[in-house]
């Protein structure tokens, strides 16, 4: 999952991102609300966080030009002005849900669970594909029983794969959900990342499951256990 956070706070925002990261989640940082609101309409996020006081752009209208452009990803609101007019206000721009500072990282982490819930058709319930079996509540993956070891963007890469399995999925797709904006986009990235998934998850298993769509880019195939 790919995260917009735009937080001023440079000591905050490197803590959340640190944080978000070490849950398999690509985070993008902007330090204002102008360039908060050029990366939310240039990318696609699964979600993004808002500072409501920030230099440029207030959160409150970075979320309302963010609606009003018909984008609809859930908005966790931060904010030191815990009050019902806040909160009101907020509400009236698009904003999912708020969170008060300070808060503690755990919260930070059940809210962001939550509203991904919401803006997901999928529960958050083990992902499975023939013999493969992913928990995301624990970042744990079995293969026929055997438990596999995943770096943390193996780790993404295949969820990413399994929340999308028989869908064809395209190179710039899986960098804008997988990789943040800091990657090098002339290496292959992506191609190096499969290849290492492959020798975990198919290498020593049948069938294999990671498959090359040529001119396309890869796809998980779930097997027709009917033939």
């Amino acid at each position: 999952m790919r995260i917009l956070l735009v937080e001023d706070d440079a000591d905050l925002a490197q803590f959340i991102r640190k944080g978000l990261k070490e849950e398999h989640y690509a985070v993008d940082v902007a330090a204002d609300g102008e360039e908060g609101l050029a990366l939310a309409l240039d990318n696609s996020y699964d979600l993004m966080i808002l500072d409501v006081m920030l230099p440029k752009l207030d959160g409150l209208t970075l979320c309302r030009r963010v609606r009003d452009r018909q984008i609809m990803t859930p908005v966790l609101l931060l904010t030191a002005r815990n009050t019902v007019e806040t909160k009101v206000s907020g509400f009236d721009t698009g904003a999912d849900q708020f969170l008060a500072k300070p808060f503690a990282f755990a919260e930070l982490l059940a809210r962001i669970r939550a509203l991904l819930r919401r803006g997901s058709s999928q529960q958050i319930a083990h992902l499975q594909a023939a013999d493969l079996r992913l928990d995301p509540a624990s970042h744990r993956v079995w293969r026929a029983g055997h438990e596999i070891s995943l770096t943390n963007k193996e780790y993404a890469l295949l969820e990413f794969l399994l929340r999308n399995k028989n869908r064809v999925l395209t190179r710039t797709a899986i960098i804008e959900h997988v990789w943040d904006i800091s990657y090098d986009p002339m290496t292959n990235i992506v191609d190096a990342h499969i290849r290492a998934l492959r020798a975990k998850i198919d290498r020593d298993f049948s069938p294999p499951l990671i498959a090359t769509v040529r001119g396309a880019g890869y796809m998980l195939e779930e097997p027709d256990v009917s033939t």
